[in-house]
């Protein structure tokens, strides 16, 4: 269990496209009782729009202001560093590159044509060259960034793990199922 056998109550998920995030957050959010935030349905708006980053942080900070939470997601600039601090329980998914393009390209064929639940209404499940090299390449230059602010949260405070494989997720979730 987590540390002091205490429930979470606001649990920050962030990471690598594809890492398993928004499925992770809902088994959570399912264990819990927290419905989580899937960044992603905040961002995006109809027609692949990106909703201004000043309402997405409006957004975000009436979420970390509330006791229980689940945030999955990154955007660094809503409030990041806030949700991190806020949070009692951080996730970090960390898995390999061609791992997450593989459940991409799986979850693609899952929804083509239809919007998946953690994703911003009226944005049709899309693969593109840009969204490949992203998850393969630009959507991991974060990474030093995401360390570093791992390596500021006092550890003796906050349940943290790093998630670098499938079966890391699965090891936590039959931890946290006892």
């Amino acid at each position: 269990m987590d540390k002091g056998n205490k429930i979470p109550r606001r649990i920050v998920i962030f990471g690598f496209s594809g890492s398993g995030k928004s499925t992770l957050a809902d088994i959570l959010g399912e264990k819990y009782g927290i419905d989580p935030t899937h960044l992603d349905s905040i961002h995006w708006l109809p027609g692949w729009k990106e909703l201004p980053k000043e309402k997405m942080k409006r957004r975000v900070k009436e979420i970390i202001k509330k006791d229980k939470w689940i945030i999955e997601g990154n955007y660094s600039s809503a409030y990041m560093e806030e949700r991190i601090k806020r949070a009692d329980t951080v996730i970090f998914m960390e898995l390999n590159r061609f791992i997450c393009l593989y459940r991409v390209i799986k979850r693609y064929f899952k929804y083509r044509g239809k919007t998946r639940p953690d994703m911003g209404n009226g944005c049709p499940e899309k693969l593109d060259l840009e969204f490949i090299k992203w998850v393969l390449i630009d959507g991991r230059r974060n990474k030093f960034k995401f360390y570093k602010m791992l390596g500021d949260i006092n550890i003796a405070e906050k349940n943290v793990y790093v998630m670098k494989s499938p079966g890391d997720v699965k090891r936590y979730l039959k931890i946290i199922q006892k």
